[in-house]
């Protein structure tokens, strides 16, 4: 099977298998609930697959679990973030506690970068 139809099946997966973390914060932004702005979850995009993204304001967001603070997970996750920044995306990155004690905290981040960009 080809990358991209693993790509696509694997993101399904993580959709109908979300983290509390990507609950909560799917909850605020789905639907245009968040500004009007549409957002989507585990898509697929280049090589990667984001966990949410809105394509209008080219802007990803993930959501970290203490894996990503292994250095073999640190420096991919540098390499992914460069990958996407060349492409032309903005990155928040938050840890999952983050979200899941301080949503209102994560919410008002993710409005301020949204505000800067075009």
């Amino acid at each position: 099977m080809e990358k991209s139809k693993k790509l696509i099946i694997y993101a399904k997966q993580l959709r109908n298998n979300p983290t509390d973390a990507e609950k909560l914060l799917w909850y605020f932004l789905r639907c245009r609930y968040f500004k009007e702005l549409k957002f989507r979850r585990q898509v697929p995009l280049g090589p990667y697959i984001v966990d949410f993204i809105c394509f209008s304001k080219k802007l990803v967001i993930e959501l970290d679990g203490g894996q990503h603070n292994e250095d073999k997970n640190i420096l991919r996750d540098k390499n992914r973030d460069g990958w996407l920044e060349n492409e032309g995306f903005a990155i928040l990155r938050f840890w999952n506690d983050d979200v899941l004690r301080n949503i209102e905290g994560v919410l008002e981040r993710i409005l301020e970068k949204i505000d800067t960009l075009p």
